[in-house]
């Protein structure tokens, strides 16, 4: 692979391979840093379960928009001129959730934080295999797929902490995750990518497309979507309705506790990728479409039983599911996709699974208005482990490393 298709030398030294994550780490803290403070916009504001899963909604609304033109134009111009401004309207997204009054502004944030977190999943994460280099693309998925789960998990982390400790609790969070994004910034500044060339800059097609993968690579897109678009929609639901389910079991609005759950599934999602790194993909997609179907069965017996035990559990394998459906799918990617198209194919991955990820909780959530929180939470379980099973399927009939 050439330097300018790749985007960096192959010689770049080890320590840029983690740093270079950094910047997608930043991000998806702010990706999940809201989770524990909903129900303290929901007290100040006034908004049902609905609406709070709309304003969630928003997010990936956003993150979908930005996968249809970041991945193409990281590809064509390079990936600091993606990933920079990405930094700056998260920047912005920090401070209107600082200030927030309203849902509108909710939304707002929210649309933004997703248009960030797009560039940051196909830019970003492109630029982390590019440091890495030809002879390092297991490594450079892995990174990059573990940046990914662990600021998602750091986020809602920090968020209660912080609301529950220190003045300022919807606000506090943001202006500590804008020091995360200036370091963010300064690493990409840094960071040892070049431009690509004059021929793949001119590029072909629209600007402005739905992400796809060159001709040969379809296979592994999809296999990689069959079981990451599950395990996705499982944690987005856990961090969409996790605090109500929490409210409803506990009786506890603790955002420590709220933040601590989302915190332990994403850390299962990050402990499982290196767990099982040195799998075929194969087993590994397999193993995170059983994760998940376990955790929605685990997620059914919790709410039947009022048991935060099975609750815990349920997020754990939710997390797991997650992390190795993300990490197969990258790895298939990264293993058949040239540098110069990367960063759309790794757009083209999320799309597949952002789409159910923001329609299939949002339904649930106003099952729920309209059901009671059990009714809602069974349904969804129910269609996401038969979706899940459908994509153990699709891997077993398919899939060849």
């Amino acid at each position: 692979m050439e330097a300018a298709a790749a985007g960096a030398p192959a010689t770049a030294p080890a320590r840029w391979i983690w740093l270079a994550a950094w910047p997608v780490t930043a991000v998806f803290v702010l990706s999940n840093a809201a989770t524990p403070l909903y129900g303290l916009w929901q007290r100040d504001i006034g908004f049902s379960k609905g609406t709070m899963t709309v304003v969630f909604a928003c997010y990936i609304v956003g993150l979908i928009g930005s996968l249809l033109v970041s991945g193409v134009v990281s590809d064509r111009v390079g990936r600091k001129p993606v990933l920079l401004p990405a930094l700056g309207l998260a920047v912005l997204a920090c401070g209107i959730f600082a200030t927030a009054t309203s849902v509108v502004a909710l939304m707002a944030a929210r649309l933004f934080t997703g248009v960030a977190v797009g560039a940051v999943v196909s830019a970003g994460m492109a630029a982390v295999t590019d440091v890495a280099g030809p002879g390092r693309k297991r490594l450079g998925a892995l990174l990059a797929s573990c940046a990914m789960v662990l600021g998602a998990g750091l986020g809602p982390l920090l968020a209660g902490v912080l609301s529950e400790t220190l003045p300022g609790p919807t606000a506090t969070v943001f202006l500590a995750e804008i020091a995360l994004l200036a370091l963010a910034f300064v690493t990409v500044l840094r960071m040892p990518v070049s431009r690509p060339s004059s021929a793949t800059a001119t590029g072909e097609g629209a600007w402005i497309r739905l992400p796809k993968v060159p001709r040969g690579a379809g296979r592994q897109l999809l296999l990689g979507i069959a079981v990451f678009a599950p395990g996705i929609t499982s944690t987005s639901f856990v961090l969409s309705l996790g605090p109500s389910l929490l409210s409803g079991l506990l009786g506890t609005t603790s955002r420590v506790v709220a933040g601590a759950m989302a915190f332990v599934m994403f850390l299962a999602a990050t402990g499982v990728q290196f767990a099982v790194k040195g799998l075929r993909v194969r087993a590994i997609l397999l193993g995170g479409a059983g994760s998940v179907v376990a955790g929605m069965v685990a997620l059914m017996a919790a709410v039947w039983t009022s048991s935060v035990a099975l609750l815990a559990a349920a997020a754990v394998l939710a997390g797991a599911g997650q992390g190795m459906g993300q990490l197969g799918g990258l790895s298939l990617l990264n293993s058949t996709v040239p540098g110069d198209r990367l960063a759309e194919a790794n757009a083209a991955l999320n799309v597949g699974g952002y789409v159910p990820a923001g329609a299939l909780p949002v339904a649930a959530g106003y099952l729920s208005d309209g059901v009671g929180l059990t009714g809602g939470a069974t349904t969804f379980a129910v269609a996401l482990a038969a979706l899940a099973v459908g994509g153990g399927v699709v891997v077993l009939g398919r899939a060849r490393d």
